[in-house]
């Protein structure tokens, strides 16, 4: 199982961005898919997660500015990031629990990176 993040880029403050991430390989079962991220010089942190049915769970932090939505049919989830600011600069994660043909597993994706001008 793999999980491809893209989307990432450089853009101004209050402009917005997409994030996507696919997984993709050996699945039979998708369950919770979430973003984290990495600001420089800190600690991953959970933005938002999503489960198989739709509920979501936002950070306070981007609440308001970010949505998390996801395509089962495509075994993709999404981050909608407006009137980006920043402090959102960091590196994105995609992570997701995904069963294969035997077992749950977490995956991550490659990160990519979100850079906010001011």
């Amino acid at each position: 199982v793999q999980l491809q993040a893209s989307g990432g880029g450089l853009v101004q403050a209050g402009r917005s961005l997409r994030l996507s991430c696919t997984a993709s390989g050996t699945i039979s079962s998708l369950s919770v898919m979430g973003w984290y991220r990495q600001p420089p010089g800190k600690q991953r942190e959970l933005v938002a997660n999503i489960n198989y049915v739709g509920t979501t769970d936002i950070a306070a932090s981007v609440k308001g500015r970010f949505t998390i939505s996801r395509d089962n049919a495509k075994n993709t989830v999404y981050l909608q990031m407006n009137s980006l600011k920043p402090e959102d600069t960091a590196v994105y994660y995609c992570k997701a629990f995904v069963r294969d043909d035997s077992r749950w597993g977490e995956y991550w994706g490659q990160g990519t990176q979100v850079t906010v001008s001011s």
